[in-house]
């Protein structure tokens, strides 16, 4: 299991995998055929999101951009084909994580397609917020960082399986997580807490869906272990990089960047770990892990937490029931 020290940050000297924090999403595909498969990416539409579905589309993979804005959407579709090529298979689907009943939607008009699913990478999120319900009465970033990709997650499941064995080809799912997933709330997931405005920290509750991220990742790689599915699901920390989702925090970010602006990636280096957990044939079977830089790596100690993440799943499967 590699060791990410401030070294091999500001070097991008490679780990046991090959790669580095200076590696690109084109080079840790390089050599990828994705012709035979199709992957959803949620917050498709910029930044690091953008970057990974057109490395996808690049190595062949039909897209499926879900996004919020749909006319962002369409023009990141334009550039992707601009970039790839009009060969390029990308399709464009509205897709609103804060509401459950806009996944449902998005589901829906998903399997409507009748296409299959190789791979899901729930990358899409919010940071540092103000405090504010979803349309569902639940805490923004706990709504959509983490609920709404639970949701998401679970509809899309069975098509997933089937999909894994009509063709015989591993299914892949990545929950984009963050290293911050260690500045949660003390307890690590408040669960009598969710919606509490008045000890309500952004930082803390940005920390708090990035630790359900990974914790809902290894619950269901544990499930579908469990089961046999051929399906993985692993959880990866893309790094610092100035993107939309810096938004609510720009004057914050900025200090950061430039305290720490050697730690910083550009957006292809982002995308790099992602497209890693993706499509790399090294990670064939490898499942409930969570990555750095290309890189395993010990999450914190509640991320690993098997008794927590099962906590989390009911939780979840509860609220989301009582919205449905």
């Amino acid at each position: 299991m590699a060791k990410i020290g401030i070294y091999s940050l500001l070097t991008g000297r490679p780990g046991p995998s090959g790669y580095g924090s200076a590696t690109t999403a084109e080079q840790v595909s390089q050599g990828v055929d994705a012709t035979a498969l199709t992957a959803i990416v949620t917050g498709g539409a910029s930044g690091i999101g953008l970057e990974t579905a057109r490395v996808l589309a690049l190595r062949g993979a039909h897209v499926v951009i879900a996004a919020r804005n749909l006319n962002a959407a369409n023009e990141a579709r334009q550039a992707i084909l601009k970039d790839v090529g009009d060969d390029a298979r990308v399709d464009v689907l509205k897709l609103d994580l804060s509401s459950l009943n806009s996944v449902r939607e998005f589901a829906e008009k998903f399997d409507a397609l009748g296409i299959p699913l190789n791979i899901l990478i729930n990358n899409a999120g919010v940071m540092f917020c103000p405090f504010q319900l979803s349309a569902d009465g639940i805490e923004t970033q706990f709504a959509t960082n983490h609920l709404g990709h639970f949701y998401l997650t679970n509809l899309l499941l069975d098509k997933m399986k089937q999909t894994a064995r009509a063709t015989g080809i591993e299914g892949r799912i990545v929950n984009l997580s963050s290293i911050l997933h260690r500045n949660s709330y003390e307890e690590g997931i408040r669960f009598d807490k969710i919606n509490d405005e008045l000890s309500y920290h952004d930082k803390k509750a940005y920390g708090q869906s990035k630790l359900a991220n990974i914790l809902h990742a290894n619950e269901l790689s544990r499930r579908l272990q469990e089961e046999g599915a051929n399906i993985t699901v692993n959880s990866v920390h893309p790094g610092l990089i100035m993107t939309n989702l810096m938004r609510h925090s720009l004057l914050y970010s900025r200090i950061m960047h430039l305290l720490t602006w050697l730690l910083w990636k550009n957006v292809p280096q982002g995308a790099a770990t992602t497209c890693y957990a993706a499509l790399h044939p090294s990670l064939k079977g490898v499942t409930g892990k969570y990555f750095i830089d290309c890189n395993e790596y010990p999450a914190s100690q509640q991320a690993r937490d098997l008794t927590l993440a099962k906590k989390l799943w009911d939780f979840s499967t509860k609220l989301v029931d009582n919205s449905s």
